[in-house]
Order: C-alpha cells, then sequence, then structure tokens
C-alpha cells in the first residue's frame, strides 16, 4: 500500500516536486443532499433539512448537485412520510439557478422487479416536469439495452443525460467491458456525459491508471465524472489520480456529511485541487456556512458525522454498498447478532462468486445480502431462495456477465418458486388499470403506487395530512434476522417495497 501512495504522488507531482499540470477546471458535482446522508445517515435527511440550507447551495457554484434517486423516494415515502415530489419542487424553487440531478435505476426504478415501460416513461416524464434538467441511468449489470429507453426519452424532452458505468472488482469485470459500455451508451443513447459510478468505494490508484485513460480515448468530448466513496481510505488519492489522466468532474459531499461510507470532503479536495495547479470555481465560505450547517444538525439531532475509514482488505471480497454495510451492521447489533457480522459478510463475499460476480449495488447488493442471510442463519445454503436470486440466474434482469456456479443453479431452480417461469416474461402495463382505481390521483401519486406496494402511499399521506413525522428507521429486517436466529413462528416475512421474503418452518 505505502508504495501504492508513493507511486500516486510521484505521478501527481513532475520534477522538483512542482504539479505537472495546467490550469484546466475541475468541476464539482455535489452529494451532500443525495448521496452523502444515504450513506451516513441511512438516507435519512429531511426535507426541512435541505431547505434549511438551499439558498446557501445554490451560489456555492457547484456544476450539478445530486438530489434524488430511487432510495430517496422509497424512504421519504415509507419511512419519513414525506412526499418525494414535493420535495423535487420545492428544492427547484429554492434553488432555480442549481443543476439539480435525478439518477434512474434500470428498469426497476424503486422497486426490485422490472417495471413495465409505461411506468419508466411515465417516471421520466414527471422527473422532468417537476423540475430535473439533468436526468442519467444506471443497470446494475451494466446492460445498457435496460437503459436506453429512459435515457432517450430524457434527452428528448430536452434533459441533459448521463449514462453511468457501475463499477466493481472480479475476473469479469475488465478495462475492455467498462469501454465497451461506455461506447454503447454513447452510440445507443447518445448521452451528454459519462459516469465512472464506484458506489463500493473500490477504485484504487492502479487501477485508475489504466480504466480513465481508456474511458476517455472512446468518449470524445464528453466529460468523465467519478463517483466513488471513502470506505477503503482510498477514495482521496484516486480522484486526484483520475483528474492527472483526464478526468473532467468530481462528486464530493461537504463535510461534515463526507469520509467514511460517503464521498470525500469537498473541502478537502479543492484545497488539494488548486494545491496541484487545477483551478476550481467554488464558494469557500459558503461551503463552511453549509458544514457548519449540518454540523449543527449532527450535534442537536444525534446524527453521526462522517470519518475517515480504515483500509480493510476484507471490503474487496464482500464489496457492499456504503449505506448498505451501515444498514446492515447497525440491524444486526439491534437484532443481537453482532457477534455474526464478519462471518456474514464472508459468505456475502462467497454468495457473489456463486453468483457469476453481480455489482454489489441496488438491486443485487440486497439479493446477495439477504440470501447470504438465509444462508447462515438458517444453516443450508441456498435451502430458501428468494423469487428474486431464481429471476437472477434466469436472466429477468439482464444477461449476466458470466457463468453461474453449477451446483448453486441447481439449488436455487429446485428450491425456488415453481411459480416463476423459466423464461422471462415482460411486465404488463399499469398505469392506465391505476389512474381507474384512483381517479383522483395526480401522475406523481400514481407513480408512486406503481413503486410501493399496500398501503404505504396512503400512510405517507395520512401522515402528511395530520401533520406527523414518519419514524426514521424500520424495525422490518430486525424482526426478520430475530425470527430466522430461533423465533418460534412458524412463517418468517420481510417485505421491502415490492420485494418480499418468506420463510416457512
Amino acid at each position: 500500500m505505502k508504495n501504492e501512495i508513493h507511486k500516486s504522488i510521484a505521478s501527481i507531482f513532475g520534477e522538483g516536486g512542482r504539479p505537472k499540470n495546467s490550469q484546466r477546471e475541475i468541476k464539482i458535482i455535489d452529494t451532500t443532499f443525495r448521496d452523502a446522508h444515504q450513506s451516513l445517515w441511512a438516507t435519512r435527511m429531511r426535507t426541512e433539512h435541505m431547505l434549511g440550507i438551499a439558498e446557501t447551495m445554490n451560489s456555492i457554484g457547484f456544476h450539478h448537485i445530486d438530489m434524488m434517486a430511487p432510495i430517496q423516494f422509497d424512504v421519504s415515502v415509507r419511512y419519513l412520510k414525506e412526499d418525494p415530489w414535493e420535495r423535487v419542487r420545492e428544492l427547484h424553487k429554492a434553488a432555480p439557478e442549481t443543476n439539480f440531478r435525478a439518477l434512474i435505476r434500470s428498469k426497476n426504478i424503486a422497486a426490485f422487479d422490472f417495471l413495465p415501460d409505461d411506468v419508466i416513461d411515465g417516471w421520466v416524464d414527471q422527473l422532468y416536469d417537476n423540475g430535473f434538467r439533468v436526468i442519467g441511468a444506471f443497470d446494475g449489470l451494466n446492460d445498457v439495452s435496460n437503459i436506453v429507453r429512459c435515457l432517450k426519452r430524457a434527452k428528448k424532452l430536452g434533459a441533459y443525460t448521463f449514462g453511468a458505468l457501475s463499477f466493481c472488482e472480479s475476473p469479469v469485470h475488465t478495462d475492455e467491458l467498462f469501454v465497451k459500455t461506455a461506447i454503447e451508451l454513447i452510440d445507443k443513447a447518445n448521452v451528454d456525459a459519462i459516469m465512472l459510478k464506484d458506489a463500493g468505494g473500490l477504485l484504487t490508484p492502479e487501477r485508475i491508471r489504466t480504466l480513465v485513460p481508456a474511458i476517455k480515448e472512446v468518449i470524445g468530448d464528453r466529460p468523465l465524472e467519478l463517483h466513488s466513496h471513502c470506505l477503503t481510505s482510498l477514495c482521496p488519492l484516486v480522484y486526484l489520480e483520475a483528474v492527472e489522466l483526464g478526468c473532467d468532474i468530481l462528486h464530493t459531499s461537504i463535510a461534515p456529511l463526507a469520509n467514511g461510507a460517503a464521498q470525500p470532503a469537498t473541502q478537502t479536495i479543492v484545497k488539494s485541487l488548486r494545491e496541484l495547479g487545477y483551478v476550481v470555481k467554488v464558494d469557500d465560505k459558503k461551503i463552511d456556512e453549509v458544514s457548519e450547517y449540518f454540523k449543527n444538525i449532527c450535534e442537536i439531532e444525534g446524527k453521526p458525522e462522517g470519518k475517515p475509514a480504515e483500509y480493510n482488505p476484507l471490503h474487496y471480497k464482500h464489496q457492499l454498498p456504503g449505506g448498505m454495510l451501515s444498514n446492515f451492521h447497525a440491524q444486526l447489533e439491534t437484532a443481537g447478532l453482532g457477534d455474526r457480522y464478519e462471518e456474514l459478510l464472508e459468505e456475502i463475499a462467497t454468495v457473489r462468486k456463486e453468483l457469476a460476480w453481480p455489482i454489489m449495488i441496488t438491486p443485487f447488493a440486497q439479493f446477495v445480502g439477504t440470501q447470504a442471510v438465509m444462508n447462515v442463519i438458517s444453516g443450508e445454503r441456498y435451502g430458501t431462495v428468494p423469487n428474486e436470486i431464481k429471476k437472477y440466474v434466469l436472466g429477468y434482469y439482464g444477461r449476466l456477465l458470466g457463468p453461474v456456479d453449477s451446483e448453486v443453479y441447481k439449488k436455487i431452480i429446485e428450491n425456488g418458486s415453481s411459480e416463476i417461469s423459466e423464461k422471462p416474461t415482460s411486465p404488463k402495463p399499469m398505469m392506465k388499470d391505476l389512474a381507474a382505481q384512483y381517479p383522483n390521483a395526480t401522475k406523481d401519486e400514481l407513480l408512486l403506487r406503481a413503486m410501493f406496494a399496500g398501503n404505504q402511499v396512503d400512510g405517507m399521506k395520512e401522515a402528511i395530512a395530520n401533520g406527523e413525522s414518519g419514524d426514521e428507521y424500520n424495525g422490518e429486517l430486525v424482526s426478520f434476522i430475530k425470527g430466522l436466529a430461533g423465533g418460534d413462528e412458524k412463517q418468517v416475512s420481510l417485505s421491502t417495497g415490492n420485494f418480499k421474503v418468506s420463510i416457512s418452518r
């Protein structure tokens, strides 16, 4: 590791210790309102938190501010009991000069199963109609066919679009794969920018030295963004190395909502870039004002501040993203199973290998994590198989990049639900039926109902009408784990959005 750091420093500085780069401008995309609190606060930043500092954020000079991805809609509806569309509208009003970003997750958005095209189309339309002029998408299998439709629709509406390369480390995730994916995103969707999305914080200076030049070579004059996390402590160094190799835009968050499982601190990265000779046009004093604002919230509400992480090679085995890693640990502790944390991480690594190396981002991180919990707690590996795992190996979510372990595949097919067809089927349109069922609902509401099963939207609406706040944390996973660990119930179930797991004893 020391040699790696020394090589990076040497590459950044020329002879005599002076920066070898020119006065190139590096732009900053702020993630404080989105991925920072997703990673550190379990996505529990409320709309009022954001509105309290939005005017200042509006005038800092960020290239874009990241605001919404599927999980922000999910947590707003189910836990915070806030209307996420109202958040979108209010923030656009409060910060009218800001280019806010929205990120779409493949064809499932906030659900786990793929949704029909009429829902996807409606989602893109409503993002645009509610103010978003920067819209991007990613697919957990890097299957571009899953995101071309939404990207083309967003671009046709007039949005600036970006396509993400979902990064992870595995024998099948080579530089060649990411180059091929970037070319596909440009050829098939004509995206305006390419985003290298490292949700697991897995990039190293060594890997970035080959990956960034390879991508830059094929994307022409389109900007390359880098989004990573500080889970291995290497991210700030990776960012500087990437910039030196031609990366144009970095994703950072404002401390104290930085480091740890989140992005590097804007304050630190901006200072480092300037010292190396780069131009970064952001207002440092206003960044400090935002920092002080969130420090006060952390103190008053007892929310955690991001701290630098220690390097841990185990992370490269399980590759869990930051938000899921912190939630997973907390839930296990609450369920009285904190002492099995590392055992479960090892099982996650094994399951991931057996399932042909899925990238550990939503929804695949949840699929793998759930299967690993079942394997360890029940004592029988793949004795019980969630529907989503069977669908995954059958190709319901897109083409796999490698073969599933043959013995594991056999168990999954045998023990998975017999109601799942071995040939993937397309979901039926939903919006017309939903409109008939809820004739007075707005399109915003109908799309939330397409996303969240049962009475979750009704619960959100009722809480808002009564002026009530939602519970910030939900005990469903805790109860599920406790049930697996030795409860007396005949059936143990976990429901998360449209994802349900049931085990019969």
